[in-house]
């Protein structure tokens, strides 16, 4: 009877430390823990500012997610609302997103790498799709899309390279993502690889993609547009 007590209570405690092992954010240990912007503590996201300070506003902005933002050079526009812009999401691992297209616009290839998405359709039409890890075959890079009309939803899982593109020449669409982070980042592929700062070097990435250098030094010269605000 004893072993069996004992194996259970074992195994509680390995459910408890997987279930940690794999949370995008680290859960709260109280109601609410708003975030301290002004404190020098340095901690693994923001320490908490004094309970009895805290008010309605800190969980509160007037965002204006009901008007359209203008898309730029890729056609998209990505209003993010994390931990920076309501210091009440502190600890809660949540954040949302409005994303305007444009006509032909897309939110290019990136990944999110402390966060799942889960993408709702407001108006119009998107083509997403996500790429799987360098996992073994038959799974090595699989590509999922999926064409979404409005009200449709889809889900990115958290750090894999995805993207969504608007297929119509007439009309703009625009979508609701929320995210499981506080802060769930932001890596756009091509900016990343080709508008480093300092640049990588054009002998890597020449070899890496199996192109001419001046290949790869024309896109580094390139204006790399930042669609996330």
């Amino acid at each position: 009877m004893a072993s069996s007590s004992s194996f259970l209570v074992l195994a509680a405690l390995l459910a408890l430390v997987s279930w940690q092992a794999t949370a995008s954010d680290p859960s709260p240990l109280q109601d609410f823990c708003v975030a301290d912007m002004n404190s020098p503590v340095r901690v693994n996201g923001f320490v908490c500012k004094n309970p009895m300070e805290v008010n309605a506003d800190d969980f509160f902005k007037a965002a204006n997610l009901d008007k359209p933002s203008m898309p730029n050079k890729v056609g998209s526009n990505v209003t993010l609302i994390n931990v920076m812009q309501i210091a009440g999401l502190n600890t809660l691992g949540i954040s949302i997103a409005r994303i305007d297209y444009a006509p032909l616009g897309q939110n290019p290839p990136h990944t999110h790498p402390r966060a799942t998405e889960i993408l709702t359709v407001l108006e119009g039409t998107l083509y997403v799709g996500f790429v799987t890890s360098n996992q073994p075959a038959p799974n090595k890079n699989k590509f999922f899309s999926k064409v979404l009309n409005k009200g449709d939803v889809f889900v990115f899982p958290v750090g894999l390279i995805h993207f969504q593109f608007n297929p119509n020449p007439h009309q703009p669409a625009v979508a609701i993502a929320a995210l499981s982070s506080q802060n769930p980042g932001a890596i756009t592929i091509a900016n990343a690889v080709f508008g480093s700062d300092p640049p990588i070097s054009d002998d890597v990435l020449a070899k890496a993609f199996q192109v001419e250098k001046n290949t790869i030094d024309y896109l580094q010269a390139q204006f790399w547009e930042n669609n996330h605000y």
